[in-house]
């Protein structure tokens, strides 16, 4: 990917921005999550639990979830996707209710041919019901180094981060009658799996499996949250992400991000909603 001279200044800016932005991290993959399926596929690579690695081969893909469950959160982490020709698999990181009925937050990494740019898919479900997806091509190889990936979840909105960037700022617009996530308790959840019919090109580029396994790391995981026990929440005050907004610096980061670098945007698309487009996008 190229940038322009105006380009590389604001993503010089918007990068001093991120190194302000980054959250101090506590997390222990060791204490905090549980690797739930993937049959050793998923490893966690020190006694101090900072780093894990998630692999896919032919036979499995591989997860973690948290093991707590939380009504509202800030959950972050670090990831070094998988490199090379990746076509045909999605490594994750999201927030998810269970049940028929489910709530979820997503980032999810759609893999591409070798010299092709991966596709961040982000989406909100409430109540079983998506179709609020946006998608970006990243200013960056995120299979280089570790970038930062952000979910706030608060009883205002949700706002999905990169580096400390805001690209994305979902609303709780409930009172026109736009379902929001705010009933459900839900537990972080990563996974690197196969997706071949769907994840390249909508499938038009599969799988190599001659390139297996293919392995994407995970580090400083941190989550702070209103964890839910017996029935409830409980919430330590003061908790910052839990009345965040984004003020008009903020804005311009979503602008800015959006107007250069979204490929999709469901707000947009009028071939799949010909009879109108949501009245509210975010």
């Amino acid at each position: 990917m190229k940038f322009s001279y105006g380009t590389r200044f604001a993503f010089l800016a918007l990068s001093l921005f991120a190194l302000q932005s980054v959250c101090v991290y506590a997390g222990s993959f060791h204490k905090d999550v549980q690797i739930h399926w993937g049959d050793g596929r998923g490893k966690i690579h020190d006694n101090e639990g900072k780093l894990l690695s998630l692999s896919l081969d032919k036979s499995s893909g591989s997860g973690f979830q948290s093991t707590q469950e939380f009504l509202y959160g800030k959950a972050e982490v670090q990831m070094k996707l998988v490199p090379g020709n990746s076509a045909g698999t999605v490594t994750t990181f999201y927030l998810k209710a269970p049940g028929t009925m489910w709530d979820e937050i997503d980032f999810e990494f759609l893999g591409n041919i070798s010299g092709h740019p991966y596709t961040l898919h982000t989406n909100v479900y409430t109540k079983g019901s998506g179709d609020k997806e946006q998608q970006f091509h990243l200013w960056f190889d995120p299979t280089v180094g570790f970038h930062t990936y952000c979910i706030t979840w608060n009883p205002q909105r949700i706002i999905f981060t990169v580096d400390g960037i805001p690209i994305r700022e979902f609303k709780n617009s409930e009172p026109i009658g736009i379902p929001f996530p705010k009933d459900q308790p839900m537990r972080v959840y990563a996974s690197l799996w196969e997706a071949e019919h769907w994840a390249t090109r909508g499938g038009l580029e599969k799988t190599d499996w001659s390139k297996a396994p293919f392995t994407a790391f995970y580090r400083n995981y941190n989550v702070e949250g209103c964890v839910w026990a017996n029935g409830k929440s409980s919430c330590p005050a003061n908790f910052p992400w839990y009345t965040q907004t984004l003020d008009q610096s903020g804005l311009d980061k979503v602008k800015w991000a959006q107007s250069k670098y979204m490929v999709y945007n469901y707000c947009t698309d009028t071939k799949r909603f010909p009879k109108g487009v949501p009245k509210v996008c975010t």
